[in-house]
Order: structure tokens, then C-alpha cells, then sequence
């Protein structure tokens, strides 16, 4: 009897809504090609960063060319890989100015573009949606691109794309394990009903714990600073899921492709990396050039 109820008190509470022996095998391979990456230097990591705003890009613009929204997918993809590469010699400012010269491209291009009447009055809709998706893919995908470009006397580049995985992996890792077991006070139900309170706070311990982790003996920096990044990136993590989950409802669909089995979509993997990418380059380049 007390082994039963034993095991009924660590039996989960919600279904991992997933196929989880898929959903692994897919993580480990993303995972490996993360690890490649990295080890190839920035320009490998450049090369992994592109591929997924490219990817993520086409993925969203797919769907809402289904939705009957007019986009023009080759000006969001092309334009996103000027975002990401002209950072490598311009840093934030080459991100900038593609940014603008990618929106004056979609605001002007979209005013020759009118089949019909119906398509004339959706022209703010259209351009809003476009440059939703600019800033949601590409630029916080150049943010992950610089984040190695970091440079500290007190670490080598790669362990910072490293802190930054490794807390974003520990957050969302937090956050599911937290939400199977102990999930019972959804967060927005009418937007993702699966996403608990419970789920959150672990995300938020998995995420301070592995940051004071990394930054500390990683990055050689205060363990206040960890926390505060791996706080920040779960918040990040989890509003940009949610954003997503809200996107997706907008459209009436559940994945936004099967492009990885186990895990859906492109973008339900980037989800949260995207802005969580921004807040950890702010961070580390704030404090590293504060020590530099």
C-alpha cells in the first residue's frame, strides 16, 4: 500500500503531449548539430543561426500565405539573411540598417501588389504582419548570431553560446518536467491551456540555477548575474511561447509544420530561443564591456 501511493504521488498530472522517444531522438540530433557549431567557431555558428532564420521564416510566411495574407516570402527570407550576416563586420548597427532597408522594401513593394479591392483596403495588415514577422525571426536570429561575437579577456567566445543554450535547454526542461508532474493553474488558458503556473516556476529555478551555474564558472562573472539571466531568459522563454501559441490559434492550426518530428515545427523550437537570444547578448555585452 504505502509503494502504491508512493508511486501515485510522482505519477504525472498531465499528458506530455508529445511522442517523447521521437521528440528525443530529434533533440539529440539537434542538439549534436548545435555542438558542431559551436566547436566550428562563428562562422559554423553563423552558418546554424542562418539556416534557422531561413527556415523559421519560410515556415510562418507559409502559413499565413494559407491564411490569404499577401507576403512576399522571398524579400522576409532574402532580407533576413542580410539581417543576420552583416552583423558579422557591422554588429548591430549592420542589423539596423538591413532592418530598415527591409522594411522600406516591404512597405513600398506592397503598394504595387493590389489584386483586387478586397487586397487594396488589407494593405496595413499586410505590411503590419510583414514586419511582425522581420523582428520576430530575423532580428532577434541576428542577436543570436552575435551573441559570438562577444569578447571577454575572462572566457573564449564559444562558452558563451554555450551559457546560452544551456540555459535556455535548462528552462524549457524545467518548464515541461515542472508542468507533467505538477501543472494545475494554466497561465493563459485561452491561448495555450497546457502552459501552468507550476511549469513556469520551473522554468524559472531551472533556468536561475543552470545561469549561476554557467556564468560563474563559464564565464568567470558574479553569480548574481547568472540568476538574473537565467530569470530573464525563462520569462523570455516562456512569453515567446506563449506569442507563438497565440499565433498559431490566430492562423487555426496546431504545429506550424511538421518539419521536426516530435517537436512540430521550426519556429515551436525557436520560440523561445528568439527572444531569449536578445536578452542574453544585452546582458553579457553590457557586462563585458564593463570589465573590459
Amino acid at each position: 500500500m504505502a509503494g502504491s501511493r508512493s508511486a501515485e504521488r510522482f505519477k504525472p498530472k498531465n499528458s506530455a503531449g508529445r511522442n517523447l522517444p521521437v521528440a528525443v531522438a530529434v533533440g539529440v540530433g539537434l542538439g549534436a548539430l548545435v555542438i558542431a557549431a559551436v566547436l566550428s567557431g562563428p562562422l559554423g555558428w553563423y552558418l546554424l543561426v542562418s539556416a534557422a532564420v531561413g527556415l523559421g521564416t519560410w515556415e510562418v510566411t507559409t502559413r499565413l500565405m494559407e491564411a490569404d495574407y499577401l507576403i512576399s516570402r522571398p524579400v522576409l527570407i532574402v532580407g533576413g539573411q542580410f539581417l543576420v550576416w552583416l552583423t558579422w563586420p557591422w554588429g548591430v548597427g549592420g542589423m539596423a540598417a538591413s532592418y530598415v532597408a527591409v522594411a522600406l522594401v516591404v512597405m513600398y513593394g506592397r503598394l504595387f501588389v493590389q489584386v483586387d479591392s478586397v487586397r487594396a483596403r488589407n494593405y496595413v495588415r499586410d505590411v503590419a504582419i510583414s514586419l511582425f514577422v522581420l523582428t520576430w525571426i530575423p532580428m532577434f536570429g541576428a542577436f543570436a548570431a552575435l551573441i559570438s561575437r562577444i569578447e571577454s579577456d575572462l572566457a573564449a567566445a564559444p562558452l558563451f553560446i554555450v551559457t546560452f543554450m544551456a540555459c535556455v535547454v535548462a528552462s524549457d526542461t524545467g518548464g515541461y518536467i515542472a508542468g507533467v508532474f505538477f501543472g494545475s493553474h494554466p497561465m493563459a488558458p485561452a491561448v495555450s491551456p497546457k502552459k501552468s503556473w507550476e511549469g513556469f516556476v520551473g522554468s524559472l529555478t531551472a533556468g536561475a540555477l543552470v545561469g549561476l551555474l554557467c556564468v560563474v564558472f563559464f564565464l568567470g562573472q558574479q553569480w548574481w548575474l547568472g540568476v538574473a539571466m537565467g530569470l530573464l531568459m525563462a520569462v523570455c522563454a516562456t512569453l515567446g511561447d506563449l506569442v507563438e501559441s497565440q499565433f498559431k490559434r490566430d492562423l487555426g492550426i496546431k504545429d506550424m509544420s511538421a518539419m521536426l518530428p516530435g517537436h512540430g515545427g521550426m519556429m515551436d523550437r525557436l520560440d523561445g530561443l528568439l527572444p531569449a537570444a536578445m536578452v542574453t547578448w544585452l546582458l553579457l555585452s553590457l557586462v563585458t564591456q564593463g570589465i573590459s
